[in-house]
């Protein structure tokens, strides 16, 4: 037997199952070496051939990167157990003919394929001398790679409803932070603003635990900046920093909530390190304060509005960051 080409085919077949076990099942562990690889390489070629501004093309991205990663795991896994059927000649024989026959390359790949795929043997059957036992591990292998590769799908599907729900939400109250603040005002105050902030938060909150799980989903790009997280983000952040640091005392919302919607924002930030995404060069243009005023919405002055922004250089660097990578420009408001 063939002892090196039978030991490297078992590796390739421990990588393609270690593989989408990291992925599919590991929640804090991201994506697996081999999957992380695929998602980085099939990104960075998607932003090379398309255009930024053909976002609807982008948008083909997560779908892309699945399908490859679902392939190369069966791949690897196909082509590791047809090294180790191949390190011994007789492992496989035709048991239909009057004398057993040993296989060649093509049964093999043939029965290698029939077998993980779990539907049964074919033609082929296993020789003595522990070649039935590892034909078991072989079926064993495929049902274990199947079950891996609908709970991975399914688990990015969730997230990606999870995306475009939080990204309608927001963007349903303004296409920036001006007209977000604009639409929740109401003349003397902002009504409901305390219940959207919970649900916005709320979402917000699953969908980095789910970014953190499957990091695939930062390459899950909208169609268009209604559709995308990445804008919406940036939308809820700016509109968080105005209810903060823009607005007079008596019309602030509850420190307790502003505190914890601005602390889900940070860690959902924190997750953008293990998709690649990185601050921007420069700082996004600040939110402007002058419509909000012309609405007779209290908010401080500009030149105090702008010292309290100094504090804010990392997060809003990242955050434009996060927008770019996405193929999106910064969201602003036409007055």
């Amino acid at each position: 037997m063939n002892v090196i080409l039978f030991i490297l085919g078992l590796l390739l077949v421990l990588l393609s199952l270690l593989d989408a076990l990291w992925t599919a099942l590991w929640v804090d562990g991201g994506a697996g070496p081999v999957t992380a690889q695929i998602t980085n390489g099939v990104w960075w070629v998607m932003r090379k051939l398309i255009n930024s501004k053909r976002n609807y093309w982008l948008s083909l991205a997560g779908p892309l990167i699945q399908t490859v990663t679902v392939l190369v795991w069966v791949g690897l896994l196909w082509v590791g157990w047809v090294l180790m059927f191949s390190a011994e000649p007789t492992s496989l024989i035709y048991t239909h003919t009057p004398e057993p026959q040993p296989s060649t390359l093509s049964d093999r790949i043939y029965f290698v394929a029939y077998t993980i795929s779990t539907m049964g043997n074919g033609d082929l059957y296993p020789s003595r001398g522990g070649w039935d036992i590892i034909a078991s591990f072989t079926a064993l292998s495929g049902m274990f790679l199947i079950t891996m590769v609908v709970s991975f799908l399914l688990s990015v599907i969730g997230g990606v409803t999870t995306k475009q729900s939080l990204a309608s939400q927001i963007t349903g109250l303004g296409n920036s932070a001006e007209e977000f603040m604009l639409n929740v005002w109401d003349g003397k105050g902002f009504p409901g603003l305390d219940l959207q902030l919970m649900s916005m938060s709320t979402q917000l909150a699953t969908l980095t635990e789910q970014q953190l799980a499957y990091p695939v989903l930062h390459r899950y790009h909208g169609a268009s900046s209604k559709d995308d997280s990445a804008p919406a983000v940036a939308i809820l952040d700016d509109a968080l920093t105005i209810l903060k640091y823009g607005l007079q005392q008596p019309y602030c919302p509850a420190p307790a909530l502003l505190k914890s919607a601005r602390e889900t924002v940070h860690t959902y930030l924190k997750t953008l390190a293990s998709a690649s995404i990185y601050p921007a060069d420069h700082l996004p243009p600040p939110p402007d304060l002058k419509p909000l005023r012309q609405a007779g919405i209290p908010v401080v002055s500009d030149e105090e509005f702008k010292r309290s922004l100094d504090d804010l250089t990392h997060r809003r660097k990242l955050l434009l960051g996060l927008v770019e990578r996405n193929s999106f420009k910064w969201p602003r408001g036409t007055f």
